[in-house]
């Protein structure tokens, strides 16, 4: 059973890229890219991991996001084949900005050896 859901999630994760690009991008203050899908074992619930290329933006692209997540499911209702379309939750993904931050501090650290 969780092939399934693991199947699903991939085909929401590429449909949710393509629907968040074309038609709510431009409506938010930072672009954005849909990182990973994780669905319930049942399909009911969908959490979509989302990364924010302007941090300081993140709070209210997420509070967009969650405005329009009905709008988004129903979109998604349109583009896939399945008897229930899960619930979108869109949740942060800061791993980016941690990766981030580790390779500034990795390369701070490694400067006075260079020196």
């Amino acid at each position: 059973m969780a092939g399934r859901s693991d199947r699903v999630a991939g085909l929401l994760r590429r449909e949710l890229a393509d629907i968040v690009r074309s038609g709510f991008e431009r409506e938010l203050p930072s672009l954005i890219s849909v990182t990973d899908v994780e669905v319930s074992r049942d399909l009911a619930h969908a959490r979509v991991y989302v990364s924010v290329l302007e941090i300081e933006h993140a709070g209210e692209v997420m509070a967009s996001l969650a405005e329009a997540a009905p709008a988004i499911r129903h979109e998604l209702a349109g583009r896939v084949r399945l008897r229930i379309v899960p619930a979108l939750r869109f949740i942060h993904d800061t791993s980016t900005e941690s990766g981030q931050r580790i390779e500034q501090l990795l390369a701070a650290a490694r400067k006075p050896r260079d020196s």
